[in-house]
C-alpha cells in the first residue's frame, strides 16, 4: 500500500507543532549504577541534532528509552505528543541501528516489502530504496550485501513509514568513506523535506557537517547544547601558530611560561601553541621573537568534544 505524501507531518489542532522529542528527567539504572541521570532533550519538528558522547556515557541507554525499547526508572518521554510506542506505531518514528533487524536469506526487496505490510500507510517501496543508494541491488540476499549496504538498507526500512523522525545509533559503522559521504547526503537531503533527525556517531566529523545542534553527553548527564559553533566556543583556549626560524630552546621556554599557555610545540619550521590568552600570546610572538605568518584559530569539534566530556570509560 503507498500513498503520495511529500513530507512527513504530524496532524494537530494546535497552532504550535509538538516538539519531535520531549524528553525530560530521563533516569536509568542498572544494579544501583546509574546510566542515565535526569537528562532533559527538546528536538523541534525539522532539526538535525547529533547526539555525542564517550564510549559509557549513556548515548544507547538514552536512545532505548526515546524509542519505548527501555522504561526510564524516572522521568518521561513524548514524540510528537505521543508516547514512543503511538508513535512509533503510527507510522511517525522509525530508527537506523547499528545492527540486527535483517533476514539474511531473503532479498532487500522483499525485506522491503515485509516491513511495508506493517503500517497502514507507506510511501513507495522503490523510492525508498533509491533514495537510500540501494535500488540496483533490490533483488540481492541480504546475506549477499556489504556492511554498508546492510545499513542502507535499514535506512530504507525506516523511510517506507515515511516518518517525521528518524533515530540514527552509529548508523555509518562499518562503511568506508565513500559510503559514508553518499550515506549522508541521503540523510541531509531527506531533512531538508522537514524530516527531524537525531544521531548518535564516533565520527565527529558527521556532526560538523550535518547537525544543526549537538548535544553532548557525560556519565549520563547532558554537559553542553548548542550548534556546533557555540559548542566549539564553550571550550576554553584557542591555538596560535606561526612561522619559527628561533634556534634556541629559551625562546620556547619563554612561550611555555606565558600565563593561560597550556602547550607548545614545534613541528619543523612551525610553532604551535595552545593557549587561554591567545592576544598575549600573538604580541608576545610578533614583539618577543623572529616569528611570523601567526594565525590564530578556535578550538575544533574534537578538541571541545576532548574538553567538555573529559574520559569516562563506564559501560553501558
Amino acid at each position: 500500500m503507498s500513498d503520495t505524501r511529500t513530507a512527513p507531518s504530524v496532524t494537530r489542532t494546535s497552532a504550535t507543532p509538538p516538539a519531535a522529542i520531549s524528553a525530560r528527567g530521563l533516569t536509568k539504572r542498572f544494579r544501583g549504577f546509574t546510566a542515565v541521570d535526569g537528562v532533559d532533550i527538546e528536538v523541534a519538528q525539522g532539526e538535525v541534532v547529533a547526539f555525542l558522547g564517550p564510549n559509557g556515557a549513556g548515548k544507547t541507554t538514552t536512545i532505548d528509552m526515546l524509542l519505548g525499547l527501555s522504561q526510564p526508572d524516572d522521568g518521561a518521554v513524548s514524540l510528537f505528543g505521543l508516547t514512543p510506542r503511538q508513535a512509533i506505531g503510527r507510522g511517525l518514528v522509525s530508527a537506523v541501528m547499528q545492527t540486527g533487524g535483517l533476514l539474511s536469506d531473503v532479498t532487500v526487496r522483499d525485506t522491503m516489502k515485509l516491513t511495508a505490510s506493517l503500517f497502514a500507510h507507506t510511501t513507495s517501496i522503490d523510492a525508498a530504496l533509491e533514495r537510500a543508494g540501494i535500488a540496483d541491488i533490490a533483488d540481492r540476499k541480504v546475506q549477499k550485501c556489504s556492511g554498508g549496504q546492510q545499513q542502507r538498507l535499514r535506512f530504507a526500512m525506516a523511510l517506507v513509514s515515511d516518518p517525521g523522525l528518524i533515530v540514527l545509533d552509529e548508523p555509518t559503522t562499518g562503511m568506508d568513506v565513500e559510503g559514508r559521504h553518499s550515506f549522508w547526503q541521503a540523510i541531509h537531503a531527506d531533512a531538508q523535506r522537514g524530516r527531524t533527525v537525531l544521531f548518535a556517531t564516533h565520527y565527529l566529523e558527521e556532526a560538523d557537517q550535518y547537525a544543526d545542534r549537538i548535544i553532548l553527553i557525560r556519565r549520563g548527564r547532558i554537559v553542553a547544547d548548542g550548534t556546533t559553533a557555540e559548542i566549539k566556543a564553550m571550550a576554553a583556549g584557542r591555538t596560535v601558530e606561526a612561522e619559527w626560524d628561533e634556534a634556541s630552546g629559551s625562546a620556547q621556554a619563554e612561550i611555555a611560561a606565558l600565563p593561560g599557555v597550556d602547550s607548545v610545540e614545534v613541528r619543523g619550521p612551525r610553532i604551535i601553541i595552545r593557549a587561554n590568552d591567545s592576544d598575549a600570546v600573538a604580541r608576545h610572538l610578533l614583539t618577543r621573537t623572529s616569528a611570523h605568518d601567526v594565525t590564530i584559530t578556535s578550538q575544533n569539534l574534537e578538541q571541545a568534544f576532548l574538553q567538555l566530556t573529559g574520559d569516562d570509560q563506564e559501560g553501558e
